[in-house]
């Protein structure tokens, strides 16, 4: 059996990551010159090119970019190999880089880490916070936590909980456009809409009938908190997660309308990489926010309902 060049795909695998031949060398200690035959190494193995190459510019060429994601996995695969073995010996050490998405990590993730850093004293966090869906793998995150559907079927993922969302406007909109009193009159309404919140929406009457619509309207945005400003001063209707608007309903600013219409509870999951091998620091992580993120999601709003 021929074994596999691991050490040339482990030097692909930073090429691609740093598209540069120098700054891979320096990244992992080699020089330029070895860098280059394990590329043209493994070019002449697998019998097509991984890269185009000018005098001023590097990219992967397309039967290189799908290698690229094999070969970043089997170098993590094997960081992850020997971090285990390591860390079998020893306290967690060591960064875990976490995205979030940034009104919940906020809210919900940031004030955990204080607890959790203090636990393991050894072990870094770094925090990326976007409304964006990032790419776990090619962006180098070890856990990622996601608020919706997960189409990334290569991912390791858990549901910790359930998300419960709100459909509210302010008085003023109710007082100015009336208030609806079934889903399909959302379409004659302004309308902001979440984009993490996804179209159709679908809401279920508690004699269990249900419906679909497509909302439309002056405002679409990411991120749930860009709309409370157009919400509260009474522009439009939106539907948001119970951690943002929560508060403006506690608060009055915003009530919940069609009340015996209930929208489908969106999904808080854990995400990882697909590799079966994780050091300590990173199961350590992931151990911490599955215990702790299961109840945050149980709102402790109690809705103000339009009259």
């Amino acid at each position: 059996m021929r074994l596999p060049d691991l050490e040339a795909w482990a030097i692909f695998a930073a090429v691609a990551e740093h598209n540069s031949f120098s700054a891979a060398a320096d990244a992992i200690g080699l020089s330029k010159a070895t860098v280059s035959k394990a590329i043209t190494r493994l070019e002449e193995q697998i019998g097509q090119s991984l890269f185009h190459r000018t005098s001023r510019r590097l990219a992967l060429t397309e039967a290189g970019k799908p290698l690229a994601a094999h070969a970043a996995r089997i170098l993590a695969e094997a960081q992850a190999a020997e971090e285990a073995a390591r860390d079998a010996l020893s306290a967690p050490t060591g960064r875990v880089r976490l995205a979030a998405p940034m009104s919940f990590g906020v809210r919900n993730v940031a004030p955990l880490l204080a607890e959790f850093l203090a636990a393991h004293p050894g072990i870094e966090i770094d925090l990326h916070l976007s409304d964006a869906r990032v790419d776990i793998v090619a962006e180098g995150f070890d856990v990622a936590l996601r608020i919706g559907d997960l189409p990334d079927s290569s991912l390791r993922g858990r549901r910790l909980c359930d998300i419960r969302t709100h459909l509210v406007a302010a008085p003023a909109y109710l007082a100015a456009h009336g208030t609806p009193a079934h889903p399909s009159e959302l379409a004659r309404h302004r309308v902001l809409g979440y984009s993490n919140v996804l179209a159709p929406w679908r809401f279920q009457h508690v004699d269990g009938s249900d419906v679909a619509i497509r909302p439309q309207g002056p405002l679409i945005a990411n991120s749930g908190e860009a709309l409370i400003p157009t919400l509260v001063a009474g522009l439009g209707i939106a539907r948001l997660p119970g951690f943002i608007v929560g508060p403006h309903i506690g608060g009055g600013a915003v009530v919940t309308i069609l009340p015996d219409w209930s929208a489908a509870p969106i999904g808080l999951h854990l995400l990882t990489p697909p590799s079966a091998l994780r050091p300590a620091r990173v199961e350590a992580l992931i151990a911490f926010l599955s215990g702790r993120l299961r109840d945050p999601c149980a709102e402790a709003d109690q809705p103000a309902r339009a009259t």
